[in-house]
């Protein structure tokens, strides 16, 4: 695989304290307490501002804030969820910094549901044993968050914002340290085509990976960009292999891909509820939470269930909801619904599992510190252990908040010296646009819900064939499927070494959860162009606390 991305030497330069790549929950918040804190920002964003995956969470924010709740009931259905690989100590930092995270995004003029009288509207998700999330506008909490965020940073006239921009390679100074990035902007004027962005860190928040695959509910701009830099720039990646499949996906055909409409788990926390084409309610009896019980026993259970029947789909029931309910609590899933012909007040809504979130990641410390000096992470492209092997419900856009807000907190006080990009000789290539499809296809053949040493044989063999001759000429395609390329590696190699059933890795060879051999993460890093995966334990409670970076 390609060491770095072919691409023209950067024909304009660009400083500022900290260089953030991101425009979701956890960028913005990296970029706005970094203005806090004195330093000057340059926010770097793929397309528009407001076109990252934020903008497309529906459920909400879970956050210990009711008077029955608590920050260690939290903790403990987080724990359930990750099937024995979260990291005690990030999810303790979760779940206590959490409820203050989110008060604060209130003052920053997030409007949030309230009732009557004007306290704050709970409802519950897979996983949660209390009624946890907040939400906004119904089924519009990342439109809500997003737009508050956006509103935030537009006011303030020192942060610098380079939008149409893919970021291409990390730069590092001669010692190491990452001082910068390569990126390639769409459009006219003084920064146009490549460019380097410099700053004395550099923070990543590129949100997920989803379009590895054929199917997804990421949107376009979801092609693993982060992770695939990180990597190319000597990152370690963990449990990259638990990539979380969303159970109730809207099911539009078997011609559809690319991005799919998403029906929140809110539904079925409201009280909707899934059944086969005879009625079956086949999540009673699966968990004691039935059909709110954690993604990867839900979607599991669908797939066996369309399996058994070779149903193409299974349904979900929310004609209990009425007209008035639909249009007040989910808006935004009704109007999908309608969009494509399903009228959910009146009929079952055909549902399948699709790539929703990645739980694995650029490797980070409690203060967003990945293995490279100077480069942080943070957002779904990050892993801080909080999700093991299976994100809790609503966990996602509480996590950018938390740890966005800790790693401009750590910036204030350990930022060196601006430093000049050192030459970078090593060899540099681009894939063609064309390899896209067949990996994508691939990928969710061989390294979706269902996996075997044989399927994921398979997918490697066609992503060795694919990683041939980097043939292709720099361009926004390219590098894209190049990125993709070198997530899909990593992921599917990842995948075939786990031989067990954890969470939302599933293999059919390995049905089996096996504690003593693989309760242990899997680091993956690339050097000379070829992964390497390594077995790591997890840390003590209180271990990652009390060390530095890792």
């Amino acid at each position: 695989m390609p060491q770095r991305l072919a691409a023209a030497a950067p024909g304009w330069t660009t400083r500022a304290d900290v260089v953030v790549v991101g425009s979701g929950i956890a960028g913005l918040t990296a970029a706005l307490g970094a203005r806090r804190a004195g330093l000057s920002v340059l926010l770097v964003t793929k397309t528009w501002l407001d076109a990252g995956s934020t903008r497309w969470a529906q459920g909400g924010i879970a956050a210990a804030l009711g008077p029955d709740d608590s920050p260690d009931e939290h903790l403990r259905d987080t724990l359930v969820a990750g099937v024995g690989l979260c990291e005690e100590d990030a999810v303790r930092v979760l779940v206590t910094e959490g409820p203050a995270r989110v008060r604060e995004l209130v003052d920053a003029g997030a409007r949030l549901d309230r009732d009557s009288r004007g306290a704050l509207v709970f409802t519950r998700e897979g996983g949660h044993h209390r009624d946890r999330i907040v939400h906004a506008g119904g089924d519009a909490t990342g439109l809500e968050v997003q737009r508050a965020l956006l509103e935030a940073l537009r006011s303030d006239p020192e942060v610098d914002i380079v939008e149409q921009a893919l970021v291409l390679d990390l730069l590092r100074s001669a010692d190491g340290r990452a001082c910068g990035v390569t990126l390639h902007v769409i459009g006219q004027g003084a920064r146009d085509g490549v460019g380097a962005a410099l700053g004395r860190a550099v923070v990543l928040a590129t949100g997920g990976l989803g379009q590895v695959y054929a199917s997804t509910t990421n949107p376009s701009v979801s092609t693993g960009d982060g992770v695939a830099l990180a990597l190319r720039a000597g990152a370690e990646i963990t449990d990259l292999e638990f990539v979380q499949f969303h159970p109730t996906v809207l099911w539009l055909g078997d011609l559809y891909g690319g991005q799919q409409p998403l029906v929140s788990e809110a539904v079925r926390g409201e009280g909707a509820f899934l059944v086969d084409d005879t009625g079956n309610r086949f999540m009673q009896g699966e968990h004691e939470l039935a059909d709110l019980a954690p993604r990867d026993v839900v979607a599991k259970a669908v797939l066996r269930r369309m399996q058994a029947t070779g149903a193409p789909h299974v349904w979900l029931d929310g004609r209990g909801f009425g007209e008035e309910k639909w249009r007040r609590r989910f808006p935004t899933i009704l109007a999908s619904c309608r969009e494509h012909g399903i009228d959910p007040v009146r009929e079952l809504v055909p549902v399948v599992p699709a790539c929703h979130y990645a739980s694995g990641g650029v490797r980070t410390d409690l203060r967003g510190r990945t293995t490279v000096p100077g480069l942080y992470a943070c957002g779904e492209v990050a892993c801080t252990g909080v999700h093991g092997a299976n994100r809790l419900a609503s966990n996602s856009l509480l996590e950018g908040l938390v740890f966005a807000a800790r790693i401009a907190e750590t910036l204030a006080g350990e930022l060196p010296e601006p430093a000049d990009p050192a030459p970078d000789p090593r060899p540099a290539g681009v894939l063609d646009a064309g390899v896209r499809p067949r990996l994508q296809r691939a990928m969710s053949d061989g390294a979706g819900v269902l996996r075997s040493a044989a399927s994921l044989s398979a997918t490697l063999g066609v992503i060795d064939e694919l990683s041939g001759p980097a043939s292709g000429e720099p361009c926004t395609e390219c590098w894209e499927a190049t990125n993709l390329l070198t997530v899909s590696a990593a992921l599917a190699t990842a995948a075939a070494r786990r031989e067990e059933t954890r969470g939302s890795h599933w293999r059919e060879d390995f049905p089996a959860r096996d504690d003593e051999a693989w309760r242990m993460h899997l680091v993956t890093t690339l050097a000379n162009g070829r992964l390497d995966v390594r077995p790591e334990p997890l840390r003590a409670p209180g271990e990652a606390a009390a060390g530095a970076a890792r």
